[in-house]
């Protein structure tokens, strides 16, 4: 497995981890690459679990079975792993806001490992016909892209805008263009670009969109772009920023960028419904997995890539 104190990761031998009562043993067939990888293993978020094996988009085969699995069942092991079921949020139904919620390869270890634990409750049964580097990016990336279009609100045959193209905003695309919305993409980088409009976007730019948007995703963790998406925002827009972290929000106008009833929201976690939901779509609908594999010893050139924006799509990793 691959643990760390400081940047870089660094390999370690360890036993086979012992599941508990209710958890599964899994041995890991892939991994996807997370920018919450990133901001865990960068400081960027609060130590939860010193020297921690990242790694929460895993897919792998059930080696020791517990609740309704068996052994030999591909299985995928996501973000969030546990929650109290008692709180006010949990019995509403937004486990992902519950205080006791814990998230592999944060609270416990991940996927970067040739095996892995999870509790049986919060394992994820996968779509067919998907290779298991192509299931990889959508136990995190996919799902949380999912949720982020979810709280956007996008009107029925609305105007999309997203900001920032990798994992998670290539595979929310996909989603939007099914549901007959159309949508513009703002990124940076020209492979990102091209990828984009090959996946069916109205358009793709390195600056603005050309249109006034009804909603808006922002997947790059840059707050600087806050303002100039909330501009870009019609009457009664919202803007949903998906990830875990954000550099600082610059200040805001409110005549520029909040009158007129546009808003902004977060997205924090998911629930078990929507990775229910979201891979129930996937078996319904094909997505196009866009994946740039490496081998689970090249862990540390994935981040630094992905770091550096030279992974187009998602980065995912073979044991």
């Amino acid at each position: 497995m691959l643990s760390w104190q400081t940047t870089p990761l660094r390999a370690v031998d360890v036993p086979v981890p012992s599941p508990a009562p209710g958890e599964l043993l899994v041995r890991v067939l892939a991994c996807g690459v997370c920018r919450t990888d990133l901001h865990v293993v960068d400081g960027d978020l609060p130590v939860h679990r010193a020297s921690v094996v990242p790694g929460h988009q895993v897919v792998g085969e059930v080696v020791v079975a517990a609740g309704d699995f068996v052994v030999g069942e591909r299985v995928g092991i996501a973000w969030l792993r546990h929650t109290c079921g008692s709180c006010k949020f949990c019995v509403r139904g937004d486990e992902n806001l519950c205080p006791s919620s814990l998230y592999t390869g944060w609270d416990a270890d991940g996927g970067y490992a040739s095996y892995a634990v999870v509790p049986a409750a919060y394992a994820l049964r996968l779509p067919s016909g998907y290779s298991n580097e192509s299931l990889a990016p959508l136990l995190c990336a996919g799902i949380i892209g999912y949720r982020a279009l979810k709280r956007a609100e996008v009107p029925p045959g609305g105007r999309l805008g997203i900001y920032g193209f990798g994992a998670s905003a290539h595979l929310t695309l996909q989603v939007a263009v099914a549901r007959g919305y159309e949508v513009h993409v703002v990124t940076r980088t020209a492979a990102a670009r091209a990828l984009a409009l090959s996946l069916g976007a109205a358009s793709a730019s390195s600056s603005a969109p050309p249109v006034l948007l009804d909603s808006a995703v922002l997947f790059a963790p840059v707050g600087t772009l806050v303002p100039p998406v909330l501009e870009a925002l019609d009457r009664g827009g919202t803007l949903a920023i998906a990830g875990i972290h954000l550099s600082d929000v610059p200040v805001l106008n409110y005549s520029r960028h909040l009158f007129q009833e546009r808003q902004i929201r977060s997205v924090t976690a998911n629930t078990r419904a929507d990775s229910a939901e979201f891979l129930a779509f996937c078996g319904s609908h094909r997505l196009e997995v866009a994946v740039q594999p490496y081998p689970l010893t090249s862990a540390n050139l994935a981040l630094s890539d992905l770091r550096a924006d030279r992974v187009t799509g998602a980065a995912v990793l073979i044991g």
